[in-house]
C-alpha cells in the first residue's frame, strides 16, 4: 500500500470518509493527476509539478483540499479560502455533506489549465 493512500485509510471517521470521496471526484475529473505522498499528506501532481493536496486538520476539525497555484484560479471565489497564504489557497470541508461537486469539479478544471 502506498504512503498517500495509507494516510487516508488511517484517518479516523470523519475524515476517511471525506478524503476516500474527495479522492474519487478528483481522480474522475482528471485521471492524468499521479498520487503521491510529499510533505507528510497525499499530494496531487500534474506532469511532475505539485497540483493539489488532501489536510485533515483534526484539531480544527475539517479536510483541506488545498491547490499548490491556487492564487490564480478563476472561478468560486467565494469558496476559497487563502488564510494570508501568497500562492495557494483551498476548500475546507467539515463534513460529506459541505463537499459541493458543482464548486470543487470546476474548481479542479480551472486549476489544471494553469499548468498547460
Amino acid at each position: 500500500m502506498r504512503s498517500s493512500e495509507k494516510y487516508i485509510l488511517e484517518q479516523p471517521e470523519p475524515y476517511r470518509e471525506m478524503l476516500l470521496y474527495l479522492q474519487t471526484v478528483v481522480e474522475s475529473t482528471l485521471p492524468k493527476l499521479e498520487l503521491k505522498y510529499k510533505y507528510k499528506i497525499p499530494f496531487y501532481y500534474y506532469k511532475g509539478k505539485p497540483f493539489c493536496y488532501f489536510n485533515a486538520s483534526h484539531k480544527k476539525k475539517f479536510v483541506d483540499v488545498g491547490f499548490w497555484k491556487g492564487n490564480q484560479i478563476q472561478v468560486c471565489h467565494e469558496h476559497l479560502v487563502s488564510e494570508n497564504r501568497k500562492m495557494m489557497v483551498s476548500l475546507r470541508y467539515f463534513s460529506i455533506a459541505d463537499v459541493n461537486e458543482a464548486v470543487l469539479v470546476p474548481v479542479l478544471e480551472n486549476a489544471i489549465k494553469l499548468y498547460m
